[in-house]
């Protein structure tokens, strides 16, 4: 069966929209994918604002943002299409929504971009709220990727994505979903992006400023400390904690913003490759996937590849297009399934109850 759908994605970075039309072919059970078309729409300063202090509203103003981000949505949705004379070739629509709060252990999460205003304004049916089931089974609700990285590249077994945050996906021997363990490992191109603003930079090209610094030992001895780090998967972080923990305790420091950037490269490297060395005894023969917007930070991804090249694990970039739009591809994928009520979560990632079909689906037209 091939179905052809839009994903949509927005990360904690806040660099924008990204927008991907895929087709999803499944034949007896396998899974293959093709991007014909994609795009990311990058935030005007106005939206960046509202997007960055959305949990600062109040409820009623909370809820009109999310009403107006999802109409925003609908229309960059329908200009993509047009752009890409697509009209009448898609069959649905999975949206991610931007995440704004997210605290599982009260089994609450929420993602600006109202699913029923992009149908409005597609006419298109589309699934959206897509970590709302986990967390109402008592998981994280993060991360959801891992059932597309299992059903879409099975030549991997650790997948590393390097957004707004950065997360790690293990998938052990075995073709069950129960083999999958997945969690947020820290933050990363927020914290980055929020560096390289002050230099008069939307981000740190090539990981350049970075590369012009030096690793402050006591910050990076702080940084490592924090609580979050000692706690075992299943874990997700929320926005947050690199906004208002990690970020005020950088500043603090008062080094160059080189130093700063030089700095948090390390704790990312550093972070990342201890999650590996305690995981990576469940695993042989190690493929790392990179994928995510820090993919194309090249200092980051050498100072990564130094340290797993120490522990034995190779490292593969895909194409520029997977690199950038993985998530967007995985957020469709996420949506076929809920269409087919099928598996889209996985418990042994998330930690609830149970796997569970997540998403709620908005039908934008009668009589489809």
């Amino acid at each position: 069966m091939l179905y052809r759908v839009i994903g949509l994605m927005s990360g904690s970075s806040l660099d924008g929209l990204d927008i991907a039309y895929v087709h999803l072919l499944e034949t007896r059970g396998r899974w293959t994918f093709e991007i014909h078309a994609s795009s990311c729409i990058p935030y005007s300063p106005s939206w960046k604002d509202r997007l960055k202090n959305a949990t600062s509203l109040n409820a009623k103003d909370y809820l009109y943002l999310h009403s107006a981000y999802g109409k925003y949505t609908g229309e960059l949705v329908n200009t993509f299409i047009e752009d890409h004379q697509l009209a009448h070739q898609v069959h649905l629509i999975s949206s991610h929504g931007h995440t704004t709060f997210h605290d599982p252990a009260k089994q609450m999460t929420a993602q600006l971009g109202n699913g029923a205003a992009i149908a409005a304004v597609t006419t298109l049916p589309v699934i959206s709220d897509l970590r709302a089931m986990d967390v109402a089974f008592g998981g994280q609700g993060a991360p959801i990727v891992p059932i597309g990285e299992r059903l879409l590249f099975e030549d991997y077994n650790l997948f590393l994505n390097l957004g707004g945050i950065a997360n790690l996906s293990f998938h052990t021997k075995g073709n069950d979903t129960g083999s999958v363990i997945a969690f947020d490992v820290c933050p990363c191109n927020r914290i980055l992006n929020m560096l390289a603003e002050k230099q008069g930079a939307d981000f740190d090209k090539d990981g350049q400023i970075a590369a012009a610094g030096t690793v402050n030992k006591e910050l990076l001895q702080q940084l490592n400390q924090l609580g979050y780090y000692n706690l075992n998967p299943p874990k997700s972080l929320d926005n947050n904690f690199g906004t208002h923990t990690i970020y005020p305790l950088i500043e603090a420091t008062g080094i160059t913003d080189q130093d700063c950037m030089r700095t948090y490269i390390a704790h990312i490297s550093q972070q990342i490759t201890t999650s590996i060395k305690n995981n990576i005894n469940t695993i042989e023969n190690v493929k790392l996937l990179i994928t995510g917007g820090g993919a194309f930070n090249t200092f980051l991804v050498e100072e990564l590849k130094k340290a797993l090249k120490e522990i034995n694990v190779s490292v593969d970039i895909p194409d520029e297009e997977v690199v950038q739009y993985k998530e967007a591809l995985i957020m469709a994928l996420i949506g076929v399934l809920r269409w087919r009520e099928e598996t889209n979560v996985l418990s042994s990632v998330t930690g609830a109850a149970k796997d569970s079909i997540g998403g709620a689906l908005w039908l934008g037209a009668q009589g489809l």
